[in-house]
């Protein structure tokens, strides 16, 4: 998805704390349960870096805290003053349901008039695939989406047509006089 169907979409998220969970997992990549499992600590605003405890595998890793999602993160706890985790549920000490989630962006991406298939894992996808187009290494990547496999990361990335054709053969781009 381009970044202007994901702003379409969270412009339209009728639930005023979806907005802010569905940002928090496009701009740093996580996974919506890593997302929702987030708690005030993990978020280091001096380093603008996020600390993800136990992701997929029990993994812990740091990943990219955006400036304009900490500002969207800071009018969130202002209004609903979260005291340990970020999203909590209706159930003391448990988050947010996923489902709700992605139901949320279900309806968000149809009243957006968004046609194609995505879901809010799609976010993460894109999440890597924007940073490539903006010429971050795939190294960096892959250590800030917390895959062990390279191959994991290539298989998350769909690049635009956009940006296949603005690519140059190295063969235009040789000294004629060599």
């Amino acid at each position: 998805m381009s970044k202007a169907e994901i702003l379409s979409i969270l412009d339209r998220v009728a639930n005023p704390k979806h907005p802010v969970i569905l940002l928090t997992t496009y701009s740093s990549g996580l996974r919506i349960s890593e997302t929702l499992n987030l708690r005030i600590a993990d978020l280091d605003s001096k380093n603008m870096m996020i600390r993800v405890h136990r992701g997929k595998n029990n993994i812990d890793r740091l990943t990219v805290l955006s400036l304009e999602n900490l500002k969207m993160l800071r009018s969130y706890g202002s209004l609903y003053r979260p005291t340990d985790l970020l999203f909590p549920g209706l159930i003391p000490g448990k988050p947010i349901a996923a489902s709700g989630i992605e139901q949320s962006f279900r309806r968000a991406k149809k009243k957006a008039g968004i046609a194609k298939p995505a879901t809010v894992h799609t976010l993460r996808h894109s999440f890597a695939t924007h940073l490539l187009e903006s010429r971050v290494d795939l190294r960096t990547i892959q250590m800030l989406l917390g895959h062990s496999d390279i191959s994991t990361t290539a298989h998350d990335i769909h690049l635009s047509t956009h940006h296949l054709a603005s690519v140059r053969s190295p063969l235009d781009g040789r000294d004629p006089n060599a």
